[in-house]
């Protein structure tokens, strides 16, 4: 709670909460059993917005989107007054005693390290990832009680672990990282954010063997090896020769001449650190690789600048796109060799074939992170207006 301290964890003894977008109803009877495993989760409208008190900010700002993405659902809303260790495992195993055998989302609210650089943010926020990663909700306790990494919701976010675990979880997957810094520019000061889920056992259909994620040829004239460390070198070359304020005229030969769609993806011991592309083809392949290659190094909104020392350690993907092809029969989707972009109203999003094949979704799950890439609905892409293309990719 950021608003008022008290031990223990309140379970919302009301039955609704409002928003902009609606009525979001409590789950009153699981709420109620919640609340009666142990006495340091009880029913309660501490910490909640309750007549003139504020409401927790972490936990109302997750409804809106959860009512976009899931429409209609119930609700049982916890705020942890304290965030000792006895409270979160007891509040871990309540969920996980109570949530057993229903259908339910666990979602942990917080963000991570405040107001340190971005350098000191990305060292203290590195360790709480690890420990999320690790998907034990001891080593997070211990990390943030040491004091190696910050988290004001750590406590929810160790109990939610303890609850996959018993739940049947089987490990967890970070989604995404970034700072404050990346969309006001200033580096000085800056709060930090990682997205995670933990995920189950991947369906049988869904698991693809390396090998299937560089998918079949993108055209006729397949690109050589030397093409792709060519590219690659161009990539390389591009970014060091921006950073350095010099014009750079990337290497060519004829296959390299023709125009493709490209993204370029960098990532730093792991990390995305920019991923920027061309979905249609409109310019040489050899001059996009270079241009992508700048543009996902400096300009990817969702990160600040590389620095020098990230781009030398940075890893280069190069996805070379196939035109797109609009799909009709859903069954014509194959995880690990296509890639998707949908569209509808004013949304677009695009995911690459890599991407689905490296969480093992399904077809359907892939379509639904497609729409939700693109700013729509899980379901959008049954909207008889939406359209649906796929497209294969050379990714080295």
């Amino acid at each position: 709670s950021h608003t008022v301290f008290f031990q223990g964890a309140a379970v919302f003894d009301g039955s609704a909460y409002q928003t902009p977008l609606g009525t979001v109803p409590v789950n009153t009877e699981l709420a109620r059993k919640l609340g009666s495993i142990h006495p340091a989760v009880f029913l309660s409208s501490q910490g909640h917005a309750v007549g003139a008190a504020r409401g927790e900010h972490a936990l109302e700002v997750q409804l809106p989107f959860l009512q976009v993405v899931l429409g209609e659902f119930t609700l049982i809303p916890v705020v942890m007054g304290e965030q000792e260790p006895e409270t979160t495992r007891a509040l871990g195993e309540a969920l996980a005693a109570v949530l057993k055998g229903t259908n339910s989302l666990l979602v942990a609210s917080t963000d991570l390290s405040h107001y340190h650089s971005e350098k000191v943010a990305r060292t203290l926020d590195g360790a709480v990832r690890k420990a999320i990663e690790s998907f034990d909700a001891e080593q997070v306790i211990t990390t943030i009680e040491q004091g190696r990494g910050e988290a004001c919701g750590g406590g929810p976010v160790a109990a939610t672990l303890l609850a996959a675990k018993r739940l049947g979880g089987k490990g967890v997957k970070v989604i995404d990282y970034s700072t404050s810094g990346a969309v006001t520019g200033d580096l000085s000061e800056v709060v930090g954010y990682l997205s995670a889920i933990a995920y189950g056992d991947v369906p049988a259909a869904a698991r693809k063997p390396e090998t299937e994620r560089a998918s079949a040829p993108v055209t006729g004239d397949e690109l050589t090896d030397e093409d792709k460390q060519m590219l690659k070198r161009i990539a390389r070359e591009a970014i060091f020769a921006h950073l350095d304020g010099r014009t750079y005229k990337p290497e060519d030969n004829e296959r390299l001449r023709k125009e493709k769609g490209v993204f370029v993806t960098l990532t730093v011991a792991g990390e995305l650190r920019g991923c920027i592309g061309l979905i249609k083809a409109r310019m040489p392949l050899n001059e996009a690789v270079a241009l992508m290659a700048v543009e996902a190094a400096f300009d990817d909104p969702r990160f600040p600048p590389m620095t020098r020392e990230e781009i030398e350690r940075a890893e280069i993907e190069i996805s070379v796109l196939s035109p797109l092809e609009r799909v009709h029969d859903l069954s014509k989707i194959k995880v690990g060799r296509d890639g998707l972009m949908i569209k509808l109203d004013m949304h677009s999003g695009l995911l690459l074939p890599q991407v689905a094949a490296e969480h093992g979704w399904s077809v359907t799950e892939f379509l639904e992170q497609t729409c939700l890439k693109a700013g729509l609905p899980r379901q959008a892409y049954k909207n008889k207006f939406a359209e649906i293309y796929k497209f294969t990719a050379d990714v080295f």
